[in-house]
């Protein structure tokens, strides 16, 4: 199994291909991290709201620990100090849930920014090249095969015209030649056919 052309056309046109399917590929990749770096930078106000609702939650306990121990009335000086601890609790929490969601955001927005444009590449890309690779080995194997000559000369006939301006025509033509079993003929004839498929003779 062949997965390049042996002609330096077709396999020019094939590593041009390759190049520029792993380029896009990469550039999807490139735009994608980067967007998701740029999102995740959203986040930062998250972080400093958890960080502000850390610090006065802990300072607030630890006020209302030093209220409590105040004689009398250490009681009612803890509580408003513990609720407002939990205000600073929320707005910790606040802050790592909106971290949450950017961070969410920015995972789902550069999976579909690598995801899309790398299935349409592919799509483009891969089929054709599969196909290909798929062509020549049968090509292959069926000049092996007994007879296979004289049906690949046949193909040349029957395919582009183009591809047979390099072959030598004898008197009567090459249909004429092909069907009288020209040895000569039909390894021309061949041969170009494997040349239209991108393989040596």
């Amino acid at each position: 199994m062949r997965l390049y052309a042996q002609t330096p056309a077709r396999l020019s046109r094939q590593v041009l291909a390759d190049l520029i399917a792993v380029a896009l590929i990469a550039a999807a990749v490139k735009f994608a991290l980067t967007v998701h770096d740029a999102i995740s930078r959203l986040a930062g106000p998250g972080l400093e709201a958890q960080r502000a609702g850390d610090n006065l939650a802990t300072g607030l306990d630890d006020a209302a620990e030093a209220a409590s121990r105040v004689p009398f009335v250490g009681g009612a000086l803890k509580k408003p100090l513990q609720s407002a601890a939990g205000a600073g609790t929320g707005l910790s929490d606040a802050g790592r849930s909106l971290q949450h969601v950017v961070g969410q955001v920015a995972d789902l927005t550069a999976l579909a920014l690598i995801v899309l444009p790398v299935a349409f590449v592919l799509v483009l890309w891969l089929p054709p090249r599969l196909l290909w690779i798929r062509r020549s080995a049968a090509t292959r194997r069926l000049l092996d095969s007994p007879g296979g000559a004289d049906l690949l000369a046949l193909r040349a006939l029957t395919g582009p015209q183009s591809h047979l301006a390099a072959v030598p025509t004898p008197p009567g033509g090459l249909a004429d030649a092909w069907r009288r079993g020209d040895r000569q003929a039909i390894s021309d004839l061949s041969e170009a056919a494997l040349r239209r498929a991108g393989l040596r003779p």
